[in-house]
């Protein structure tokens, strides 16, 4: 992990744990002056450190007043989470992509270490399954997931 990369995640952290509100907005090129490093380089870190599986959306505007809003994801209401697993999940994931998910779901608290494991579990079976190809293994991976992770989140929220 770059020292950079680690040194911008927490400059963005920081400024949104001090935001009143759920989002805030910046700038590719002054974040770049401010860390010395170039435009892509923030592009990588809003990529993989500020990703709905990480419990944020990046909405951005270019052009020279360009700017990036960074939202962090709050679900006020049950279809607010059934939308958020839908969007992380998508129509289709393996079962490495799902493992990931988990571990990032895991990470921001919304499952337990246990429930990633048995999620883990059964989604391997599901990957064990030959007479389906790849592709297909994959759409139905994804339902599954999506069921899973929906009841057990929304019915922890019920508790």
């Amino acid at each position: 992990m770059s020292n950079i990369t680690c040194e911008i995640e927490k400059y963005i952290y920081d400024l949104l744990s001090e935001a009143e509100e759920e989002n805030i907005l910046l700038r590719r090129k002054d974040l770049a002056e401010i860390f010395g490093c170039v435009p892509s380089q923030i592009n990588y870190v809003l990529r993989s450190r500020f990703s709905p599986e990480h419990g944020f959306l990046i909405e951005s505007r270019r052009g020279g007043q360009g700017y990036i809003k960074i939202l962090r994801i709050t679900c006020k209401t049950p279809q607010d989470m059934r939308s958020h697993i839908e969007d992380m999940v998508g129509g289709s994931i393996d079962y490495m992509q799902a493992r990931r998910l988990l571990e990032k779901l895991q990470g921001r608290k919304l499952i337990t270490q246990q429930e990633r494991l048995l999620i883990e579990v059964a989604l391997k079976n599901t990957d064990d399954i030959n007479e389906l190809s790849y592709q297909r293994r994959c759409v139905l991976m994804a339902k599954l997931l999506k069921n899973l992770l929906q009841n057990i989140i929304l019915e922890e929220e019920d508790l």
